[in-house]
């Protein structure tokens, strides 16, 4: 029930959202594949996620940032990529995102 209500109000925000939500596509590269699809509120972003890979289809630019990356990292696990057409996450970056998933 948690689930389905952030959700509904992630998906309400991007109606509102308009401009915010400019950033476009957000790919993240899992560690660890996923069971099964699922989607996932995670940043402020919608991602559905499948076999070894996330994708949010639109997302606010907060998304493709080290605490955007945490966030999704406390659902899912170490991530290997996270990215956007504008911003790549790696290094130092990405290894403090992935530190989160340990604790």
């Amino acid at each position: 029930m948690k689930l389905r209500m952030m959700t509904a109000a992630a998906v309400l925000s991007l109606t509102f959202a308009g401009a915010a939500y400019a950033d476009g596509k957000v790919t993240a590269s899992l560690k660890t594949p996923v069971s099964a699809k699922t989607k996932i509120v995670a940043g402020g972003a919608v991602y559905t996620c499948e076999g070894d890979s996330c994708v949010a289809q639109t997302a606010p630019a907060r998304a493709v940032t080290v605490a955007g990356c945490k966030a999704l990292v406390k659902e899912v696990g170490e991530l290997t990529a996270f990215s956007n057409s504008k911003r790549t996450l790696e290094g130092e970056d990405l290894a403090a995102c992935n530190a989160v998933a340990s604790n």
